[in-house]
């Protein structure tokens, strides 16, 4: 009985997150699947099958809007990356000012998405935009950063990378400061240079690291509304829109069947992209 009774005693602790975990998570998910076969109101549903995710697929922009999901989740994804790491091995190093420097790239992850994506709306504006004078004073004339269809979506990715990379500069620096130092006593002792010692130390036992990033961002990209809803609204035309902003539009115009069952392609699109992604990277692990 008392081994029994260990065995139990440990799975108690998961109940509160599991209640959580089903309220929260599992619940709402199953009532999606159903009521994207529906057309709904607050009031009463009506079954249509698969109808929604005919209208859903039929939608003239839909093509556009993936191929931006996929662009936008790949540029910030990529960015944070390579900026996260380079970030966090600067501010890793024995720095005057690092723990100053460490709150400064911090910062801007805990201003609001939609605060953000007004106050660059601002900036970027053309002409009057801080931007623009920035660059006049140099003799360059800037684009319409978000009213150009070759700009917009760039701009916003780029806002979302400023906003975004202090995160993962903050996860690169736990997985750099986790590194042995006897690894690069071992590099200096060989007459390593400090490429050395990040080529060969620091960039593949930060992988961890790079692979929390890499998945974490690139959902974010994935799932990505708020900022390209704030700086765009999908503009100009449709050019900028992605799955989500198409969805959300479906909801502004009344088609809440329509809207869920767009909701519910975008998380299997998600999970068919996350899902072998994340068997590549742990393959990846394991043979590093």
């Amino acid at each position: 009985a008392r081994p029994k009774a260990r065995a139990v005693y440990p799975y108690a602790f998961y109940l509160p997150a599991g209640i959580v975990y089903t309220v929260i998570f599992l619940v709402p998910t199953v009532m999606a699947f159903y009521f994207a076969l529906t057309r709904w109101t607050l009031f009463d549903s009506t079954f249509v099958g698969l109808d929604n995710f005919r209208d859903f697929f039929a939608e003239q922009n839909l093509r556009v809007g993936f191929r931006n999901t996929i662009v936008y989740a790949v540029v910030t994804s990529g960015l944070k990356v390579v900026l996260g790491l380079l970030l966090g091995v600067l501010l890793t190093s024995n720095l005057r000012l690092r723990g100053f420097l460490r709150s400064v790239v911090f910062f801007p992850v805990l201003v609001s998405t939609v605060a953000v994506g007004i106050t660059f709306s601002v900036l970027l504006k053309p002409d009057t935009g801080l931007v623009d004078k920035a660059l006049g004073v140099f003799g360059i004339s800037g684009p319409d950063w978000l009213g150009d269809a070759t700009t917009a979506l760039l701009s916003v990715a780029l806002v979302d990378v400023w906003k975004g990379v202090g995160l993962a500069t903050v996860i690169y620096i736990a997985g750099i400061m986790s590194i042995p130092r006897d690894y690069y006593q071992a590099v200096e002792v060989d007459g390593g240079s400090a490429w050395h010692r990040f080529r060969h130390v620091t960039l593949p036992l930060s992988w961890p690291a790079t692979y929390s990033v890499i998945i974490l961002s690139f959902i974010g990209g994935l799932r990505t509304f708020d900022l390209i809803w704030t700086m765009t609204r999908g503009g100009p035309g449709f050019t900028s829109d992605v799955i989500a902003s198409i969805i959300y539009k479906q909801y502004q115009a009344g088609f809440y069947g329509l809207a869920t069952a767009g909701n519910v392609i975008l998380f299997l699109a998600v999970t068919a992209i996350v899902v072998p992604l994340v068997r590549l990277l742990d393959r990846r692990e394991i043979h590093s």
